[in-house]
């Protein structure tokens, strides 16, 4: 297997866009990849379109990619649909790594577009809710209140007045009135579980969300992000005791876009690239208590591939569906011990100038959360810190970094589970 670079990246607004489209988000995204890659669209030789929900929301079930990308000048290439719940992009990802590393294509490009806004938002709320076990539900749920919080994410729309988001599964009962998915009372069990094995507090996890705004409030394509105070987090309106609406991610719509190549494709590009360490996908399994889940699994996985360590990365973006999942996920990842998440958090180690930053894109809870966009968008930010292109939250001399993203459940673990390691 060969070495595998990435050449360009690009990246939409997240937002709520009414008018937009899974197909316009996407072309935007794959034009601004091929531009910073140096590359024509007829260079590329493979492309992996994401996308989770626009079979239920807009009812174009088949050949979603090859719809979306009509346009671009990509024609006649194999286009492979890529549907892996919340870790979609970052499946797609790990495909063209997959064909490039093989030999299969020297150039690929991997995307996800996801328009999850529509007038009707019982529709949105519908589509996220099938990344269960649908023949067994009862079951499912039953699994769910046993899995580690966040690594799936079932999130919810945004009030457009708000200035940062103020919702998580906010399922509206009628217009006008609030209401709630039943799987915030899953995610709430969890992080009440969590808090009994940690000692970790509600104002632990609003300070996940203070950060992540502050950080989310440097990203000029973040769907949110400002100065909220861990006051403001915990009086916001509680969904599921401990979590409240400032907790918890918004959904959106974007697209994000990543050319991959060869060594000597990028060679001949002359683009500024960075190198894929390791890009491990794993799946979900019914396990015992105790059992290593999906997290622990890919990322010994993606270590051992990569020759690194958790006290070797500078930088991390992972799946922040909720507040609590961040603090989980430091102890999953091995940045700190078990129960320790919320020492490693008030250290400051994980903020914007602190060790190894986590999320400093606002991550789910700030950039937003287009379910089939959300895994590229990570690598699109990791990409740039590595290449020191951003700006006011630029990482100060970030060499190595990880991508954390989920998906769905299955029994006792997440359905799907990526773990990617990009260097410079």
């Amino acid at each position: 297997m060969r070495d595998v670079f990435i050449a360009g990246t690009g990246m939409t607004a997240f937002g709520k866009f009414m008018d937009s489209s899974v197909r316009k988000l996407a072309e935007e995204a794959t034009a601004e990849a091929l531009r910073d890659a140096q590359c024509a669209p007829g260079d590329i030789q493979m492309a992996f379109f994401s996308n989770a929900t626009a079979g239920i929301l807009t009812g174009q079930e088949m050949i979603r990619g090859q719809v979306a990308l009509r346009n671009t000048g990509i024609l006649g290439v194999p286009i492979v649909n890529v549907e892996n719940a919340c870790a979609s992009a970052s499946s797609a990802f790990f495909l063209a790594h997959m064909a490039v590393a093989s030999g299969a294509a020297d150039i690929a490009l991997a995307i996800g577009s996801e328009k999850l806004t529509h007038p009707d938002k019982m529709r949105s709320f519908a589509a996220i809710g099938t990344a269960v076990d649908l023949e067994n539900l009862v079951a499912a749920r039953e699994a769910l209140t046993r899995t580690l919080l966040g690594t799936g994410g079932v999130t919810a729309g945004p009030d457009a007045a708000s200035p940062v988001p103020v919702g998580a599964e906010v399922m509206p009962e009628k217009k006008g009135a609030g209401g709630k998915s039943p799987f915030m009372d899953v995610y709430a069990g969890m992080t009440r579980q969590y808090m009994e094995r940690s000692g970790a507090t509600p104002e632990d996890f609003a300070r996940v969300a203070v950060k992540n705004q502050a950080n989310g409030k440097l990203n000029p394509k973040a769907q949110y992000g400002g100065d909220v105070t861990v006051e403001e987090v915990l009086a916001s309106r509680e969904i599921s005791g401990p979590l409240t609406l400032l907790m918890c991610s918004p959904i959106g719509d974007g697209s994000a876009a990543i050319v991959l190549c060869s060594e000597d494709a990028a060679r001949r590009l002359g683009s500024d690239t960075v190198k894929v360490r390791a890009t491990k996908l794993v799946s979900g399994r019914d396990r015992q208590p105790g059992d290593p889940g999906a997290v622990e699994r890919a990322v010994a996985q993606a270590y051992e591939a990569a020759g690194v360590g958790p006290e070797d990365l500078d930088v991390c973006e992972v799946h922040d569906a909720a507040a609590p999942a961040e603090l989980m996920i430091y102890e999953e990842l091995g940045l700190c011990g078990p129960g320790e998440g919320p020492k490693l958090l008030a250290s400051g180690e994980t903020a914007l100038r602190g060790r190894i930053p986590v999320n400093p894109s606002g991550g789910l809870l700030a950039r937003g959360h287009p379910i089939g966009a959300t895994g590229c968008a990570q690598l699109v930010e990791l990409a740039d810190q590595l290449r020191g292109r951003c700006g006011a939250r630029q990482v100060e001399g970030a060499r190595v970094a990880l991508a954390e993203n989920g998906g769905g459940f299955l029994g006792t673990d997440p359905a799907a589970m990526v773990i990617t390691v990009l260097s410079k």
